[in-house]
């Protein structure tokens, strides 16, 4: 099958578009090549356009190029003189050179004379080819001296328009796609012009300048100010159709194709590499601590995928032991080596009930049952109200991993969508999605392909759950559990559990940007809610002036799955400065893992439970928390 072939001899000498010194050639073949010759056979000629009279006879006249120089093409211009016999070398601006500078007839040079340019016909003698300077010797008529040809030196060579050899079907020449508009096949909207045209090596790229009427968004998504060049390969696929008679071709780019060409770093190159050089330089010394801290924790196993395997592959492990979190993990560690008291929920309320420092507030589908109902109803409705629409309060929504073993994908987006619907004032109140990490692009992808469900982008943070590596069960050498391995690249690991989520907010200094938005509150809760009741939490916990605020159901069942905490930013403050504080529950396990053995990769498949998984409830938090700053509102049927 034939493709395209783009010819640059026909570029116009206008001063206005650049001139290219190459073929262009679309490589990619047509899966119909005989379709796409009838759709172009009537518009791949070379259109004629004829001198006027006066100057078409003559042989020595001059005139102003500014009056007919649209009626020529460039095809080469003389770089110097070659010999003593008057002749020339010329660069070639052709895809015809054999027939241009070889064979006799008359040409046309383009030169400055006082300040004006002049064309001027000439006869060209004889010509060939010099390929060692990839350039042509030619001689011209009554030209024998190495002083007239000097007066040549930096003249363009010229053809008539006419004269331009008819190509085959499918071909076309550069100049005659400079300036088409380009439009968009699925709608008919017009994108912009083609403004040039580049050979890259392997096919050849079109550069259109957009319509400034389009609204066109950078990868920072930001609204471009002024209309951008974008690059759009000239393949079948991409460009099925053009037409030189409307002066018109149609696209049909794949999605996102125009927004990726949009440079959203304005920043020079230099300034580019330098801000790249700057964040190697910077993960260097973060995985130069993060290999110090756990050689002080006696894991340097870990690295040994790092004299093995690809570029890639001791990349991820890189990533990998950079992302560990050594303090977190040894917090857990010495869970396994004093077993802590497991501390339960249902204690804490037992004890709360006890104390009688506060009731504990009944509802049943968001309405207050408890005694002297309407008057407290009414307040906590109140504080709650205003305080969602003054950008009070940040929402954070947990997916853990154990739902997505227990739901289908679909379910867990279907209740996060449903979460998300339900929320109110989206436009001020700050949103913090965490989920697992092989969710990550799937709800990114949500949130981007609906508006962000109303939430303002600059308020919206989405973030990979808390894990950390599995553990072996039985100590190893110096008596210590040793991190295992999934692969020689990838470190075992696991969620943590709802507990990570204050961990996460210290890590990546989310806390310090809500306390700037003047945030006052952040509700926690589990996406999917399988309990109705307990919307006016909030404004139950301001209305006491409490710091803590904690949705059971029934009591106590099922807490640890479907949970609604409200939180004042001030406990959540404090709380990130004791993350070390955080209660974990070492759960053993039987993990299959690789390990290094004799310098050989093994496979290791236990036959009982031989590791360590760590988890906590965020429930965890309240422990020793004073009873007079919670409140508790429990749902009834």
């Amino acid at each position: 099958m034939e493709g395209f072939t783009i010819l640059c001899a026909s570029s116009s000498i206008s001063t206005s578009l650049p001139l290219l010194h190459y073929p262009l050639k679309l490589l990619a073949p047509f899966r119909n090549s005989k379709c796409f010759r009838q759709r172009t056979l009537s518009s791949t000629k070379p259109h004629p356009i004829r001198l006027s009279p006066l100057h078409a006879t003559a042989t020595q006249g001059t005139v102003e190029a500014s009056e007919i120089e649209s009626q020529f093409v460039e095809i080469g211009y003389i770089c110097s003189v070659h010999g003593l016999q008057g002749e020339v070398r010329v660069k070639p601006n052709t895809d015809f050179p054999e027939m241009r500078f070889s064979e006799p007839g008359r040409r046309w040079l383009k030169q400055q004379l006082l300040g004006r340019e002049i064309i001027q016909e000439v006869e060209l003698l004889e010509g060939r080819g010099h390929h060692g300077q990839k350039s042509w010797i030619i001689k011209f008529n009554n030209v024998d001296k190495v002083e007239q040809a000097q007066q040549l030196v930096g003249s363009t060579i010229l053809v008539l328009d006419e004269d331009r050899p008819e190509l085959e079907e499918g071909d076309f020449y550069a100049r005659d796609l400079v300036g088409m508009r380009v439009t968009l096949k699925e709608t008919g909207e017009p994108v912009g012009n083609v403004v040039n045209v580049f050979d890259v090596g392997g096919s050849d790229l079109l550069q259109v300048k957009l319509d400034s009427n389009l609204e066109m968004i950078d990868k920072n998504g930001n609204l471009k100010s002024e209309a951008p060049l974008v690059w759009i390969p000239f393949v079948e696929a991409i460009v099925p159709h053009v037409d030189l008679n409307k002066r018109e071709m149609i696209i049909t780019p794949p999605k996102g194709l125009l927004e990726l060409n949009v440079r959203s770093d304005e920043r020079s190159k230099k300034e580019r590499r330098q801000l790249e050089w700057k964040e190697r330089k910077k993960f260097q010394k973060q995985l130069i601590a993060a290999k110090k801290k756990l050689c002080e924790m006696e894991q340097k196993h870990v690295f040994d995928g790092l004299r093995y395997g690809e570029k890639a592959q001791r990349s991820l492990l890189a990533d990998e032991i950079v992302g560990v979190n050594s303090q977190l993990l040894q917090v857990a560690l010495q869970t396994v080596e004093t077993p802590p008291d497991r501390w339960q929920l249902s204690e804490f309320l037992a004890a709360y009930k006890t104390e009688k420092t506060r009731d504990v507030f009944k509802v049943s589908k968001g309405c207050l049952v408890s005694e002297d109902m309407e008057p407290t109803r009414s307040k906590i409705v109140e504080r709650r109200s205003a305080l969602i629409s003054g950008g009070k309060v940040a929402n954070i929504l947990v997916v853990e991993g154990t739902d997505m073993l227990k739901n289908s994908d679909s379910e867990v987006t279907d209740s996060l969508i449903q979460r998300l619907v339900e929320m109110e004032n989206h436009q001020t109140t700050p949103l913090i999605l965490i989920c697992p990490d092989n969710t990550i692009d799937t709800v990114q992808n949500l949130m981007a392909n609906n508006d962000d469900f109303g939430f303002d982008p600059e308020k919206v943070w989405i973030l990979e759950e808390e894990n950390l590596p599995v553990v072996s069960s039985s100590p190893g050498e110096h008596k210590k559990h040793k991190i295992l391995m999934k692969s020689p690249w990838e470190i075992l690991q696991t969620p943590v559990g709802s507990g990570g989520v204050i961990s996460l907010l210290s890590s990546h200094n989310i806390l310090e940007s809500l306390v700037a938005m003047g945030v006052e509150y952040i509700e926690i809760s589990s996406v999917d809610q399988r309990h109705g009741g307990g919307e006016n939490l909030l404004g139950l916990v301001d209305s006491n002036e409490a710091d803590i605020g904690i949705k059971t159901f029934n009591g106590i069942d099922g807490v640890d799955n479907d949970f609604y905490l409200v939180f004042s930013i001030n406990f959540v403050t404090q709380l990130t400065k004791r993350v070390n504080k955080l209660t974990f529950h070492a759960v053993l396990r039987s993990n299959q893992h690789v390990e290094m053995v004799e310098k050989e990769w093994v496979d290791i498949t236990p036959s009982s439970h031989n590791s360590y998984e760590f988890r906590s409830s965020i429930y965890t938090c309240l422990e020793g928390c004073s009873f007079d700053k919670v409140c508790v509102m429990e749902v009834v049927d």
